[in-house]
Parts: C-alpha cells; structure tokens; sequence
C-alpha cells in the first residue's frame, strides 16, 4: 500500500480468456525487451517507455469520441479521463528528460517504438476495445514494478536522489526541497490510478458485453 496515494501498489488482474491472456502476454513481452535493453537504467527507460505510455490515452480518447458522435450518445466521461491520462503520462516524460537526457540511440527508438504502438494500439482498440484496455491496465502494473524497483535503487544509493526538476515540483505541487525520490513516488502513484481506470473500463466492457 503506498502511505501517500493510499493507492494498493499490488493488486493485480489475473488474466481470464483468450484476449486477458494475450493482453498479458503482449505486456510480458515487451517487459523482457525493456528488461534487456535498459537494465538498470531506470531514468533512461522511464524516457522511452513514457513515450509509448501516453499513447493509449490518446488513442482510446479519440476513438471514444469518434464513437461518441456515431451513434449520437454520451460517453460517460471516457473521454476526458482518457485526455487527462495521456497528459499525465507527457508530464513524466516532460520530468525525466530533466533528469535522464536520452541518447541519440534512445531517440532513435523512440520513433520507431511509438511508430509501431501507435499503430498495433489503434488496430488492438479497434478490435476490441477490452482487450486494449486491458493492455494498458498491465502496462501500469510493470510500471508500478519498475518504479517501485527504482525507489530501491535510489534508496541503496545506487541512484543519485537529485533534486525534483521545477517542472515536476509545479506539477506535483511538491515543497522547494523535494527530490527525485518525491518525484518517484508521485509518478508511482499515477501509474496505480492509471491501471485501477483501465482494469475499471475493461471490467466494465465485459459486463456490458454479457448482457448484451
């Protein structure tokens, strides 16, 4: 439980069907790829994975809206909550190219990485909705492990505890003296509001699927 958010870091979906379990395995996946290319380099990774996390937001907000004016009907709120994720999630970015400046191979894939999520998220949405949710609702669950995983570090001091960049203490509303640990924890906190949300759609999606 995290003493701040009151957010429970560990709660967990365990996959149920074909497509839970391919959301799962997708994730599982680009887990190990994430794992073996960055290591320890939790500043460097949190650059490129946040690049590829704030693209579901978008991408379920736009389809959800584009929905929304087919059939004539309102969206519940969908909408703005997906709008305010991918902000969120541009706003992690935004701090930790402050804190961990990306190489030009970092850069690099970038490009090639949103490139390919863009497109393979958009095309997973437009399949199945549920299933794309569900996706997103495990990446937040890699990446309540990977910054929880990063508190280690900082905390052995295998990490320097720097101080919060500015743009993360106005975001943030933290005080003057916040470090990068503050900054770990608050992100930290986003990605398990992030995972309840997206757990909480597909939940949502498979009842209204059934009693259809």
């Amino acid at each position: 439980m995290d003493e701040k958010s009151g957010n429970d870091l560990n709660t967990h979906h365990s996959p149920r069907g074909i497509s839970e379990r391919f959301a799962f395995g997708v994730v599982k996946t680009l887990r190990f790829f994430a794992d073996a290319f960055f290591a320890g380099r939790y500043g460097h990774r949190a650059v490129v994975l946040e690049t590829v996390a704030a693209v579901p937001g978008m991408v379920g907000a736009t389809l959800n809206h584009l929905r929304s004016l087919r059939h004539m009907r309102d969206d519940h709120g969908w909408i703005r909550t997906l709008m305010d994720e991918a902000e969120n999630e541009r706003m992690h970015l935004m701090t930790f190219i402050e804190i961990a400046r990306p190489t030009m191979l970092e850069r690099m894939l970038v490009l090639v990485a949103q490139g390919v999520f863009y497109n393979a998220f958009f095309l997973i949405y437009l399949v199945s909705p549920r299933t794309a949710h569900r996706v997103v609702g495990y990446f937040e669950e890699e990446a309540i492990i990977s910054y929880t995983e990063y508190l280690r570090e900082i905390d052995a001091g295998r990490h320097a505890n720097v101080a919060a960049p500015e743009i993360a203490r106005a975001y943030w509303q933290l005080p003057p003296e916040a470090d990068l640990r503050d900054v770990v924890i608050a992100i930290r906190a986003d990605e398990a509001k992030h995972r309840d949300v997206n757990h909480g759609f597909a939940d949502w999606l498979t009842e209204a699927r059934k009693s259809a």
